[in-house]
């Protein structure tokens, strides 16, 4: 079967131009071509797939005959060799080795830092004070992932820097990823930006790094599991900057993009805040409650289905038969997933919230990879549930004690790079 080619291909750059002006207006266009389409970045031709029925195949039925692709290639050099862009049995090795501090009962650890930083926030607000939200749920995500990575003093320093660096190292990085190798030597500000905040992120990496060799002890904390476990640090420094890259974005939008949904929809707001006062009374949340939790939970997965990541990247270790059309071995493969949370075929009126869809007689009719928002199979994100307690955590915490206004004659803007940003999010805190 003979692959179409996406329309709007440039000379020499291909596709790039499109990909990086429309974004995901392009990517969600492209399953009117077919369930696989072939795009080219720069001269390097890539397959889009399109279909859900073929990105389960990509992810989970045929996995092991993919490696991550060369969108992951244009960041090893910058965060290492970590989870998120290891292949092989390097990865297998270091996922095992990660595993433990993941497991139940440092996720118990975990949601008292996510409950503590998220009230110490919501504490800090003032009746009627205008919040710029994006900016304070960027700042409760560094904040939480980086008092579960670090607990000393120079783990504090790491969290400031965090805060400073890694947002341009997600954005700018995204640019780089889908650009052709030489625009990544031009002496451009996005560049020059990048550089410098991923050699400050690596500087103070290390500097912790040497600090806890130094005595080598167990403080508590996810440096130490890893440490313990026998990596070097060098691996410890590639999962450190692994973790804080991709264990900050997600969830830092999935939150400030929950409270805008939850400002402009008043009925699901007070079924939000109903739940909360019936589960916990007006007690601090627990990981236990997050079971009862339901209709946050179906909240959650609504903002997770409507504002996901862009794009991820897949590499054939073989010939691969996919749906009909022969990739090569060392083709290089896209998978959407806001095209995927996108389609109308998987989801009615998709660009509408509604957490209703999630309700669990309608959710088991969502097709096996149309939903994706920590990629799938053995590849999945580890630290997936994290994230998923994370946000529930600190939407069941501000809700306790807030309602978050939309500012009248403020629209929404939304800028699009590794995934969509709110360009600006100003909310007035409103107590209960």
């Amino acid at each position: 079967m003979s692959v179409p080619v996406a329309p709007g291909r440039w000379p020499f750059l291909g596709h790039t131009p499109a990909l990086l002006r429309q974004r995901f207006a392009f990517t969600d266009s492209l399953r009117e071509h077919g369930e696989i389409v072939k795009l080219h970045l720069g001269p390097a031709p890539v397959y889009f797939v399109a279909s859900p029925r073929l990105v389960h195949e990509v992810l989970v039925t045929a996995g092991p005959k993919f490696r991550k692709g060369a969108m992951f290639d244009k960041f090893r050099p910058f965060v290492g060799n970590g989870l998120v862009l290891s292949n092989g049995d390097f990865h297998l090795r270091q996922r095992r080795l990660m595993q433990p501090a993941f497991h139940r009962d440092r996720l118990v650890a975990y949601a008292e830092i996510m409950r503590r930083a998220a009230a110490g926030l919501s504490g800090s607000w003032r009746a009627g004070e205008v919040r710029m939200i994006e900016e304070d749920m960027q700042s409760l995500a560094v904040t939480i992932v980086g008092e579960a990575l670090f607990s000393t003093d120079l783990g504090k320093e790491a969290i400031a820097e965090a805060r400073r660096s890694i947002f341009v190292i997600i954005q700018q990085g995204m640019i780089r990823a889908l650009s052709p190798k030489f625009v990544e030597k031009l002496p451009v500000p996005g560049n020059r930006r990048f550089d410098e905040a991923i050699a400050r992120m690596q500087g103070i990496v290390v500097e912790v790094i040497r600090d806890w060799r130094r005595e080598s002890t167990d403080r508590g904390d996810l440096l130490s599991m890893l440490l313990l476990a026998g990596m070097t640090d060098e691996q410890a420094r590639d999962e450190v900057l692994t973790l804080l890259t991709a264990g900050i974005e997600t969830t830092a939008l999935a939150l400030a993009w929950t409270f805008h949904e939850l400002g402009r929809h008043p009925e699901v707001e007070a079924r939000v805040h109903a739940e909360v006062d019936e589960v916990l009374g007006g007690r601090p949340v627990t990981v236990d409650d997050l079971p009862r939790l339901t209709y946050v939970r179906q909240v959650v997965d609504e903002v997770l289905r409507l504002y996901p990541l862009w794009m991820l990247m897949r590499r054939t270790l073989t010939d691969v038969d996919l749906g009909g059309a022969r990739l090569p071995e060392g083709a290089e493969v896209i998978v959407s997933p806001h095209a995927l949370h996108h389609d109308p075929a998987s989801f009615a009126d998709p660009d509408r919230f509604d957490p209703g869809r999630w309700a669990p007689e309608r959710a088991a009719d969502v097709p096996k990879g149309a939903f994706v928002p920590f990629g799938a199979g053995t590849r999945q994100c580890i630290g997936n549930r994290f994230a998923q307690n994370e946000i529930v955590i600190t939407v069941a915490t501000v809700a306790a004690r807030w309602r978050l206004v939309p500012v009248p004659g403020r629209p929404v803007r939304v800028k699009f790079t590794s995934a969509a940003y709110p360009e600006s999010l100003p909310m007035t805190a409103v107590p209960r």
